[in-house]
């Protein structure tokens, strides 16, 4: 059997990072916080990682392994939902009272669990695309700029799917207008936050091309 290299070991670590990372974003993500004056989740500081490490991996391994990440991300992301509106409507031994407050902190809706699935797969596969496009423009060079590129614009996509399936129409003030108005703020800080990686994309690049 050959031996796993130290190259394996790392894209192994990034993919274990990137699904922990994913799993961080739909669980506890669900708590809300006040940042700057705008409503956000607490997943936003757990989103960025998940753009990072794809860029990561396609600058140094290409498009076929990243989006490999994305794939196998997907699925275990729908088996999450799945497991975890079972473990919700399974009914609870009578001397388990917790079943209200359980339900309230996994007990996502269809309808969220559909928004953040749909707005997950789109907007990675978004971000690969756009990177390597610009690698190709850029013949390899500013890597800055395809890494901030695709994140912003990716970025804008996964709000925009999120929000408007989760939340478009829940009640007669959930209009077109009312949607962008919580979209625009909290892309502005997925933003400041790709912008903010950015060394870290140039770390995480040299550590794995780096063959010890």
């Amino acid at each position: 059997m050959q031996e796993t290299t130290s190259l394996d070991r790392k894209e192994m670590f990034l993919f274990a990072l990137y699904i922990t990372s994913m799993v961080l974003v739909n669980t506890i993500g669900s708590k809300i916080i006040t940042l700057f004056g705008v409503r956000v989740s607490v997943g936003i500081f757990f989103m960025p990682v998940l753009f990072l490490v794809t860029d990561v991996v396609a600058e140094v391994k290409g498009h076929k392994d990243a989006a490999l990440f994305v794939r196998m991300s997907i699925i275990m992301l729908a088996l999450l939902f799945v497991m975890t509106g079972i473990s919700v409507k399974i009914a609870p031994h009578p001397t388990w009272d917790l079943q209200e407050q359980y339900q309230q902190v996994f007990g996502m809706s269809m309808r969220m669990s559909l928004a953040s699935l749909a707005s997950f797969a789109v907007s990675q596969n978004i971000d690969i695309r756009i990177f390597m496009l610009f690698k190709k423009l850029s013949k390899g060079k500013n890597l800055w700029l395809r890494n901030n590129l695709s994140t912003m614009v990716s970025q804008f996509v996964d709000t925009v799917i999120f929000m408007f399936i989760a939340f478009y129409h829940l009640t007669p003030k959930f209009t077109v207008a009312y949607v962008f108005s919580l979209i625009i703020p909290y892309w502005i800080f997925k933003v400041i936050f790709a912008l903010i990686d950015t060394p870290f994309c140039y770390l995480g690049v040299k550590w794995l091309s780096k063959k010890d």
